[in-house]
């Protein structure tokens, strides 16, 4: 594997950014120092005025494989992901078919081995019947990053409603359980309303925050966080997106002695209901985009750390799909190429800091899944690291979306800041719009 000396380049790491070398060597970080002189071979990347990151660590993602790949492939948007900064990322359980035994689970990590770009991990997926075979992934807990459970509609048998089911689950996992709380009674109760006030072909994406509102979120993650106290279990809740969740979280522990934690979706953060005007169904998704004051809380939320990780939910679906009526479109938005941009967007803004924005993105999934060696610029920890250009503009448009979908709400609009750079465990896989797909990135593993 090629060796590599980063020269005289702002390494943003543990709160703090210096000016340094930077020697990448055997798919590690050799050597982290003001200067850094070595014999033999290298490449040499003038560092000068940019900023060198730990890789993104994305923990929801849909890639939509197996079964939907007319949406969407591991390859095609794990390169999408590189491109972004993204190095390691976390695939949800709901493909077709969807991964609810442990065959089908490792069926995804060959696919994985074969042609992801990034590093990667699958989660397994839980329904109403297969506990037991839930409860098999504590043999391999180094291996598989949790489990998932959709506590609201899904694709597939993967509502899990069953509370005999999810006592099992709370009860007996030992891997962490990452849930999507949204009250499903409360959502076909507000559907109703809606249809019955206006009629079904009059709804459009207006009304998606209000079928799928913000007491539907509250009270589900309620009944998720009550399961986990009860039993100590380790939860995760996915894509915060109300005002009023966020009293159900703290930030009085550290995060890697919280046993309740919470993310936040970019998403979330950078839009508002009052852009379905704009964008109708292309930023339909679940749980909704809700009304401003929840993104001013949301914010409020990551700052002061009860958010604790940045995401994505990186969904894709076709444009003919999105095309669709309200009702018939699928919700999900492409997000994960343009993620850090849209961070590093709020940080030219000074809503976040770039350190903040690093703790959030790359330190903190580390340290929630405790993922062995990754998510820091650390001497001895895997290379998986971003160089940024906050000098050098990025326009989205349809010739630079590797999305396999092709298109992004976000086209049109210009991010004040490039990724030029992006290392996968040492190897260099993107550079400056150019790919070298000649290695793969790494199953992730973990300290459990």
């Amino acid at each position: 594997m090629q060796t590599y000396i980063i020269r005289n380049i702002s390494v943003v790491n543990e709160g703090s950014t210096a000016v340094r070398d930077v020697l990448i060597s055997n798919g590690r970080i050799e050597k982290i120092a003001p200067q850094i002189s070595i014999s033999g071979q290298y490449t040499e990347i003038n560092g000068e005025g940019k900023h060198l990151l730990p890789g993104v660590i994305d923990d929801q993602v849909h890639f939509r494989e197996p079964g939907l790949t007319h949406k969407a492939n591991i390859y095609t948007e794990s390169r999408a992901a590189v491109a972004g900064g993204t190095t390691s990322f976390m695939e949800m359980p709901n493909t077709v078919p969807a991964a609810l035994t442990q065959e089908l689970l490792e069926d995804k990590y060959k696919i994985g081995e074969h042609h992801s770009l990034a590093n990667y991990s699958f989660f397994m997926g839980v329904s109403n019947d297969n506990a037991d075979e839930v409860l098999k992934t504590n043999e391999k807990k180094d291996r598989i990053c949790g489990v998932k459970i959709f506590m609201g509609s899904s694709t597939g048998n993967m509502l899990v409603d069953n509370y005999v089911t999810l006592e099992r689950i709370f009860g007996g996992s030992e891997v962490l359980i990452a849930t999507h709380c949204e009250d499903e009674n409360i959502i076909k109760t507000n559907l109703e309303k809606y249809k019955q006030e206006v009629g079904p072909e009059n709804l459009t994406a207006a009304y998606h925050p209000l079928i799928r509102n913000e007491e539907g979120c509250f009270e589900s993650s309620l009944v998720a966080i009550q399961f986990a106290k009860k039993h100590n279990s380790r939860l995760h809740i996915l894509h915060i997106s109300t005002e009023k969740e966020l009293q159900l979280f703290s930030n009085m522990l550290p995060l890697a002695e919280k046993r309740i934690t919470a993310e936040v979706c970019v998403h979330h953060l950078y839009f508002t209901a009052d852009d379905y005007a704009r964008y109708g169904n292309l930023i339909k998704c679940n749980p909704a985009i809700k009304a401003a004051h929840n993104k001013h809380a949301l914010w409020q939320g990551l700052l002061d750390d009860r958010l604790d990780i940045i995401a994505t939910d990186h969904a894709p679906h076709t444009w003919e799909e999105k095309q669709q009526p309200y009702l018939q479109a699928p919700s999900g938005v492409p997000l994960v190429q343009h993620s850090l941009l849209m961070m590093l967007e709020h940080v030219s803004k000074g809503n976040i800091t770039l350190e903040k924005v690093v703790e959030k993105m790359s330190h903190a999934p580390a340290i929630c899944f405790q993922i062995k060696e990754r998510g820091y610029l650390r001497e001895g920890y895997f290379a998986d690291c971003v160089i940024v250009d906050l000098q050098q503009a990025t326009m989205v448009e349809k010739s630079n979306l590797h999305y396999k979908c092709g298109w992004s709400p976000l086209e049109e609009h210009t991010f004040p800041a490039a990724v030029t750079h992006t290392f996968v465990s040492g190897h260099l896989a993107y550079e400056n719009g150019v790919f070298n797909e000649s290695e793969k990135g790494q199953r992730l593993v973990f300290n459990r």
